[in-house]
């Protein structure tokens, strides 16, 4: 039968979210946020979570409503039946995942490459991706128990920082927003909304949960749960951690700081072996690649199953109950973009694909709402929720840097060919209504 087993339970699915979002960016963008508002780097991340939250509500009512791979572009089609956009939001989001993969890949293999005395990053990083390939084939149960091993580690490793810092809170005032980049301390909207477009990036991965909605135990209730579980807890880490970092070290120290984190565990208790945080943070970016290879694996199978791809891709490998083929072309793109070199420029483009898919997804959820007899999720949202994500969404693009919206619009163009080819030799089909 081609169908996918469901062996996610609420709790892994909850890791499975937290280990997407937390990352191993947290140990970076804390420096930046205390470089911007000071002492109030917090704020920034509050105000973040609640932006992010507003678009992650919708992602949980979108998995209670379609608890299906490819949701978002399902959700797209349902509302727009316009082909061509629901293949560009899931493109946009496989694109994305693509590219995050490249590059904790890449990071990966400059870690163990220095570790094990010049070995090349490209052979590392073939094996690495061959040893991910090979997880994601053998089945989701076993991927989830590296994933939930690799987020415990990771969130112990932030605590950590928390539990050595501690003893340093209420040393400073926290609504101080005086910082490198704001010398005076004046508290404006722009302020606030630089640190939110910084902050709001470290929320990205709460919307990979839902392309796994075919594995998960009674998805209509563990999804929303989950994917809200997995954001809160992830807020209040960050708000943690940025509290401790500014408690323990000024924003100008932090800023210019390369492992900022480490350098506060250094200071709270000098003579603990920090080198610990390199490896935990190699368990971080390991986490991060897998998790994206599960998700674009799962977005490649739903959406051609939808017919927004070649109908190939639609196979469930009989004994492993997982999308073989799907990731096998995930693999083979995956290593070009690794071999292919640098593609840092290229991941910050599609983040701003990611957003824009973000805004379409909330319009189209905020569409649906609206019209009768539209099918309902256990979990619904008031329609205001998914317009002001949208709003949220906009006003983040439009803060974006311009080179960036530059070449993701050449990324775009791309797409758009790649449609047409797609399209002109038969390869996509009609939407599934099931």
């Amino acid at each position: 039968m081609n169908q996918l087993a469901r062996h996610i339970g609420l709790v892994a699915l909850i890791l499975y979210g937290v280990g997407d979002i937390l990352g191993a960016g947290v140990y970076g963008l804390v420096g930046k946020a205390a470089g911007q508002m000071g002492s109030m780097a917090w704020m920034a991340f509050l105000i973040s979570m609640v932006a992010a939250g507003l678009t992650g509500l919708s992602y949980a009512s979108i998995g209670s409503r379609y608890p299906r791979a490819a949701g978002t572009a399902y959700v797209v089609d349902q509302a727009f039946r316009r082909r061509f956009l629901s293949y560009l939001v899931g493109l946009m989001a496989l694109g994305s995942g693509m590219t995050s993969m490249a590059t904790a890949t890449r990071v990966f293999a400059g870690y163990f490459s220095a570790l094990l005395g010049g070995v090349p990053t490209w052979l590392i990083g073939l094996g690495f991706i061959l040893a991910l390939a090979f997880i994601v084939f053998w089945g989701v149960r076993e991927a989830i128990w590296l994933n939930s091993i690799c987020t415990l580690i990771e969130v112990g490793g932030l605590l950590l920082v928390i539990f050595v810092g501690a003893s340093f809170l209420g040393s400073v005032d926290y609504f101080s927003a005086v910082a490198p980049q704001n010398p005076t301390g004046e508290l404006s909207g722009a302020l606030f909304m630089s640190g939110a477009v910084l902050t709001f990036y470290s929320f990205i991965g709460f919307e990979d949960m839902i392309n796994m909605a075919e594995e998960v135990k009674n998805p209509e209730k563990n999804i929303p749960r989950a994917l809200i579980g997995a954001i809160v807890i992830s807020s209040v880490i960050y708000i943690l951690i940025s509290l401790i970092a500014v408690s323990v070290l000024d924003p100008l120290t932090l800023s210019t700081s390369s492992q900022p984190l480490v350098d506060v565990v250094a200071k709270a208790s000098p003579g603990f072996p920090t080198g610990l945080f390199s490896l935990i943070a190699a368990f971080a970016v390991a986490n991060t690649a897998l998790l994206n290879f599960l998700m674009s694996s799962r977005l490649m199978y739903g959406m051609s199953r939808e017919g927004m791809l070649p109908k190939y891709l639609d196979h469930v490998h009989p004994t492993r109950k997982t999308p073989a083929r799907a990731t096998l072309v995930v693999m083979t793109v995956l290593i070009v973009l690794v071999l292919a070199g640098d593609i840092s420029t290229l991941a910050r483009a599609t983040s701003v694909l990611l957003l824009s898919s973000f805004m379409v997804v909330n319009i189209s959820l905020f569409v649906l709402q609206g019209r009768k007899n539209e099918t309902k999720g256990r979990f619904e949202v008031p329609r205001f929720v998914p317009l002001l994500g949208a709003i949220v969404c906009a006003a983040l693009l439009y803060h974006s840097e311009k080179s960036e919206m530059v070449i993701a619009g050449v990324i775009v163009a791309v797409i758009v060919a790649l449609y047409f080819i797609l399209k002109r030799s038969g390869q996509l089909g009609e939407l599934r209504e099931d």
